[in-house]
C-alpha cells in the first residue's frame, strides 16, 4: 500500500516554485483592469485628461515629463510611483539619482492629484496619475491614444540604491539596453521604439559634451555636431545652466518618426541613440519605423502599455497616498 507522505524531487519542487512565482505575476497583472474607477471614482480618468491638457497650454513641456515619469518610475522594480516621493530622514528620493538627472514638473502631479482628491478622496493612486498622465500626455504631443489599465497602488518606499541596476545609462552598451528592457519584459523591437520618446523634448549639454570634445565623435554628422557645438559651447557646463539641445529640430514637440530619420543620417545625440543604427538587431526596427509612422506609434504603445503594467502593487499591500510626494502619515 502507497504512502501518503509524498516526496517531491528537488526537480518537482523547483518546477512548482516557478509555476507559484507565475500565477503571482499573473494575479498582480489581472488586478489591473480597464476603468477600474468606474465605480469608486466615474471621473477619475476625464479629470486626469482634463488637468493634463490645461496644463500643457501652460506648459507644453509637461506632456514631454509624464512620459519620462512612466518610464523612469516603472522601471525600477514596479510602476508604484517611488519616484515621486521626496528625500526624508529615513531615506534619500529617487530623484536624486544621476540616472534622474533633468526630470521636472513633479509639482505639476501634485496639481492632478488634488484635482482628484477633491472629487474622490483618498482612491485614485499616484501610480495610476504617473500611467495616465502619461497616455494623455502622448495625444498631447500627436501620438496615438492608448487604453491603460487602471489599480495600482503606491510604493510606501523609494528605491535609490536600485535606480541605476534597473535604468540604463544613456552611454551603455546596446546589449545591456536591451537586457535592461528584456527583465521588463519589453523585446528588441519595443525597446527600439520606446527610445523612440527622444523624438520629443531636450537633452542637457552635461550629456552630450563627450561626443564633442575634445574630439568629435566621428560617427556625428558634421553639420549636425556644429549645431550641437553652438548649443554646447563648453566642455564642462554647469547642470544649473539652462543649456540644451534637441534631439528633433523639425518637430520638436511630435512624438513622430523624425527621430529615426535622424539617427539613420548620424544626427543622434545620444550614444545609445548612435548605437540603435549601428547595433544589427536593432538597425531593423529603426528602418521600419523611419518608414511608417504608423507603425512606430503602435508599437510604441504596444510597449508603453507592458512597461505600464510592470509588477504592480495592488489588492492590500501599498496605499493610497493623499500627497504624492509623501507617503500617509
Amino acid at each position: 500500500m502507497a504512502s501518503n507522505n509524498q516526496h517531491f524531487s528537488p526537480s518537482s519542487r523547483f518546477i512548482i516554485l516557478i509555476l507559484a512565482l507565475l500565477l503571482h505575476i499573473h494575479y498582480a497583472k489581472s488586478d489591473l483592469q480597464l476603468n477600474y474607477y468606474s465605480e469608486s471614482c466615474p471621473r477619475a480618468e476625464e479629470i486626469v485628461k482634463e488637468q493634463v491638457i490645461k496644463l500643457y497650454h501652460k506648459h507644453g513641456n509637461t506632456a514631454v515629463s509624464w512620459i519620462r515619469n512612466l518610464f523612469h518610475d516603472c522601471m525600477v522594480k514596479s510602476c508604484d510611483a517611488s519616484i515621486l516621493l521626496d528625500t526624508t530622514k529615513g531615506q534619500k528620493s529617487e530623484k536624486t539619482s544621476q540616472r534622474n538627472f533633468g526630470m521636472r514638473n513633479f509639482k505639476y502631479i501634485e496639481t492632478i492629484k488634488e484635482a482628484l482628491e477633491n472629487e474622490c478622496p483618498n482612491t485614485v493612486s499616484c501610480a495610476d496619475i504617473v500611467v495616465l498622465s502619461a497616455r494623455d500626455g502622448v495625444v498631447m504631443l500627436g501620438g496615438p491614444h492608448i487604453e491603460m489599465k487602471t489599480g495600482r497602488r503606491d510604493s510606501k518606499d523609494s528605491y535609490l540604491t536600485e535606480v541605476e541596476n534597473f535604468i540604463p545609462n544613456h552611454n551603455d552598451s546596446m546589449s545591456f539596453v536591451l537586457s535592461r528592457f528584456q527583465s521588463v519584459g519589453v523585446d528588441t523591437e519595443g525597446t527600439v521604439a520606446l527610445l523612440g520618446a527622444h523624438t520629443v523634448g531636450r537633452v542637457h549639454c552635461v550629456n552630450i559634451v563627450h561626443r564633442l570634445y575634445p574630439t568629435v565623435d566621428p560617427t556625428l554628422d558634421p553639420n549636425y555636431a556644429n549645431y550641437l557645438k553652438g548649443r554646447c559651447p563648453f566642455p564642462n557646463p554647469d547642470p544649473k545652466a539652462v543649456e540644451y539641445a534637441r534631439n528633433d529640430r523639425v518637430t520638436p514637440m511630435v512624438l513622430d518618426n523624425v527621430y529615426y530619420k535622424n539617427i539613420l543620417s548620424n544626427k543622434g545625440l545620444l550614444i545609445v541613440d548612435q548605437q540603435l543604427v549601428s547595433d544589427p538587431t536593432t538597425y531593423p526596427f529603426v528602418e521600419k519605423f523611419a518608414n511608417d509612422n504608423g507603425y512606430f506609434q503602435s508599437q510604441f504603445a504596444k510597449a508603453l502599455i507592458i512597461l505600464s503594467e510592470n509588477s504592480p502593487i495592488s489588492g492590500d499591500k501599498g496605499e493610497i497616498r493623499k500627497v504624492c510626494r509623501h507617503v500617509n502619515k
